[in-house]
C-alpha cells in the first residue's frame, strides 16, 4: 500500500517551510537587505514577533519578506475578492433567425441584439434553414448581411457567416 500523498501548502511557504541556504531579505520596513543566511533572516523576523514569508520562489535566491503572515493573507483575499467583483463575465446570447424572417420580427430581434451589446455580450445569429429552404441559401446570407450592416457601429464582427450542417451561423462582439 502507498502513502498517501502530502497535502501542498495554499499560498507561500513561512518560516521554517523555507528549505534554502540562502535569501533574498526585505525587512519590515520594506528596506533590501541583500543575501542574507536563512538562519540570520529566521532570526531576525522572530525578533520583530513576526513571519518570514517567501514572496517570489522562483528567484535566485528566494526572494522572502519578513512580515505579520496573517495580515498578508487577508490582504490577499481582500485583493482576490476584489478582482473577482470588478470581473464581467461576457456571455454569448443566441439569437435564431429564419431565412423568410418578416421586418417586423427582425426588428423586435434587432432592439434585443442592442440591448445584448449594450451590456457588453457577444451575440451569435443562428440562422436555421428547413426542408427545401437548403436550396435558397443565398435568402439566409443576405439576412446576415442585413444584420452586419444594421450592427456596424455597435459590434465587430468575430466570425463570418459560416454554414454548419443545416443552420448559418455569424458570432458578432461589442466594440
Amino acid at each position: 500500500m502507498k502513502a498517501p500523498p502530502v497535502p501542498q501548502k495554499e499560498g507561500p511557504r513561512t518560516n521554517r517551510e523555507i528549505r534554502v541556504r540562502e535569501v533574498q531579505l526585505i525587512d519590515s520596513e520594506g528596506q533590501n537587505r541583500g543575501v542574507v543566511d536563512i538562519a540570520e533572516a529566521l532570526s531576525l523576523s522572530e525578533e520583530q514577533g513576526l513571519d518570514l514569508v517567501e514572496i517570489v520562489p522562483n528567484a535566485e535566491p528566494p526572494v522572502c519578506k519578513i512580515l505579520d503572515y496573517g495580515k498578508y493573507r487577508f490582504t490577499e483575499q481582500k485583493k482576490a475578492a476584489e478582482a473577482r467583483k470588478r470581473q464581467k463575465i461576457v456571455e454569448i446570447k443566441e439569437i435564431k433567425l429564419r431565412p423568410g424572417i418578416d421586418d417586423h420580427d427582425y426588428d423586435t430581434k434587432m432592439k434585443a441584439v442592442r440591448r445584448f451589446f449594450e451590456e457588453g455580450d457577444k451575440v451569435k445569429f443562428v440562422l436555421r434553414f428547413r426542408g427545401r429552404e437548403m436550396a435558397h441559401q443565398e435568402l439566409g446570407f443576405k439576412v446576415l448581411e442585413r444584420v452586419k450592416a444594421e450592427t456596424l457601429g455597435l459590434a465587430k464582427i468575430e466570425l463570418e457567416p459560416s454554414m454548419e450542417g443545416r443552420q448559418m451561423i455569424m458570432i458578432l462582439a461589442p466594440k
